[in-house]
Parts: C-alpha cells; structure tokens; sequence
C-alpha cells in the first residue's frame, strides 16, 4: 500500500512538472502582446512556481531510496524552498502592483486563457494531492497540496483581473482590479509561504 502511494506521488508530481511547464512560457510570450500588472506579476509566480515543483519532484524521486534522517531533512530542504518561492514571488507581484500608475490596453487573451486551465488542472492535483497525503504520502506531498490549493485560488484571482482588463481596457476599474488582483495573489502566497516556511524547521 505504501509502495503504491510512493509510486503514485511520483507519476503525480512527475504529471505536475509536465502540465506546469508551458504556463510560464505561454504568459511570457503574452507579455509581447499586451502588459498587465496581473500578468507580469502571474509571469513572475508560475515560474517560481515550476522551480518549486521541479524540485520537489526530484527530492521525493531521492528520498525513496534515502534513510529516515536523510529524508527527513530533504523534505525540510524542499518544503522551505517551495515556502520561498511563494513568498518571493508573492513580493514580486506586490511590487509589481504598486508600481502600476495606469491601466493596460493590450491582448491578455494567453494570460487569461492559461488562468482559466489553471483553475481546473490546479483544483484537480490539489483534491489528488490531498487525497495522497491523507493515505501517507509524505510531507513533500501535503506541501503540494496546499501550493496547489494556493494556485487554484490565485488562478481565480487572475482571471477576475484579467477578464475586466480584456473586457474594457484602459478603464480606471481594469486598472484597480488589476492591481487589486496583484495584491490579493501576493498577500495570499506569502502567507502560505511563511506558514510553509515555518514548518519546515519544527
């Protein structure tokens, strides 16, 4: 039973590396077409993101076959990274916002498409990764859970924000929602990160 949820973590997270990877390329190449705040600052989190999840996937590949102590402080190591990139992404996007004077005009359409997918695939690993966790699955695969839990909800967020500024670009409630949108993904990051962060070194 162990086995099996060991091997379903690492399809898992194996699945995640692969369907999180073209989100930061795709959001990149919208940033040719049309700037947002939201849209930087959602650049700048799926990436950090990717990392996170990369090195996760490769640390749980490494304490299958590592000792208890080991493992135990690669999990610690990984957990801490992934708290990080939350909250280092989290003050990107604050910095972002607050630096945003007037609202963008351009084609969002990649940013808001990759946000709409988002929402779905990331609520799905979310319940699979709570589900594996619950079944042993380790500390690498609950930290999973609520970063996707946190990508679920934050994709929401990016929608809302995006879909006003393709819906009337330029106008002062794309502006205040885009930036509103930035904060509410950067204050909700953080806190996870910390908590996560914080975790990691009981």
């Amino acid at each position: 039973m162990e086995q099996n949820s060991k091997n379903a973590g690492s399809r898992t997270l194996r699945l995640s590396v692969l369907m999180s990877a073209p989100g930061p390329l795709v959001v990149g190449l919208g940033l040719l077409a049309g700037r947002s705040a939201t849209q930087l600052a959602d650049f700048v989190r799926r990436s950090a993101e990717l990392l996170a999840i990369v090195a996760a996937w490769l640390v749980y590949e490494r304490t299958a076959r590592a000792a208890t102590e080991q493992k135990a402080r690669l999990e610690r190591g990984v957990n801490r990274f992934v708290g990080c990139a939350m909250c280092l992404s989290g003050a990107a996007m604050l910095l972002v916002a607050a630096l945003t004077a007037e609202a963008e005009t351009g084609n969002v359409i990649p940013g808001l498409t990759i946000a709409v997918l988002g929402v779905v695939a990331n609520t799905l690993f979310w319940r699979r990764y709570a589900r594996l966790s619950r079944q042993g699955g380790g500390a690498i695969l609950a930290v999973q859970s609520r970063l996707y839990r946190a990508k679920a909800l934050v994709d929401g967020c990016v929608t809302a924000a995006l879909l006003t500024v393709a819906l009337a670009p330029g106008s002062p409630a794309a502006l205040w929602l885009d930036k509103l949108g930035s904060a509410v993904v950067a204050v909700y990051l953080i806190r996870c990160g910390l908590r996560t962060v914080r975790e990691s070194r009981a």
